[in-house]
């Protein structure tokens, strides 16, 4: 995959492409409609300069904007882990967002599929990621599009202050 350019897909007038620096304030806002649906605005730190330095300087994620007839109603930020087991990376999607408004039209569908392909594409052994367990929308999609919830594990997570306490511990 060539990330400068437009993807079509099977749905008339939507395409993905990668995103660009230019994309740093679509991507702000399309967290803060993903934060604010899933009653999470207040715990938002990113700004324009974290995620251009985060994603454009460091690329320590990538992220694809689904567009349909050249406005953008959705976008996928994602990045590389690695699993042991397999020996090779895998992609996690941290974020997947589609307007409310035009949700039901299969552009989640094609950004998902995207995904997938750039997972193949790259060989990677899998696509990870989280999904809050009241979001039963999300949830039957995902299972839809052939995702497994993995119940036997549990996510933990250090931060903030813990988080310095972890280090300062060495």
């Amino acid at each position: 995959m060539n990330k400068e350019n437009i993807y079509s897909t099977s749905i008339e007038g939507f395409t993905i492409r990668f995103a660009t620096i230019d994309d740093t304030k679509l991507i702000l806002q399309f967290i803060k409609d993903l934060a604010e649906y899933e009653k999470l605005l207040d715990e938002v730190a990113a700004t324009e300069e974290i995620l251009k330095k985060s994603i454009f300087e460091k690329g320590q994620a990538e992220v694809v904007i689904g567009e349909y007839d050249g406005e953008a109603v959705g976008f996928a930020l994602f990045f590389h882990n690695f699993s042991t087991f397999l020996g090779k990376a895998n992609l996690y999607l941290e974020d997947l967002f589609v307007k409310p408004e035009m949700r039901g039209k299969g552009f989640g569908k094609a950004l998902l599929s995207f995904l997938g392909k750039i997972a193949i594409d790259r060989d990677c052994g899998r696509l990870d990621w989280w999904c809050l367990d009241w979001n039963t929308s999300s949830i039957e999609f995902y299972k839809e599009m052939g995702a497994k919830p993995m119940s036997d594990w549990t996510v933990y997570r250090v931060e903030g202050p813990k988080l310095k306490e972890l280090a300062d511990k060495l």
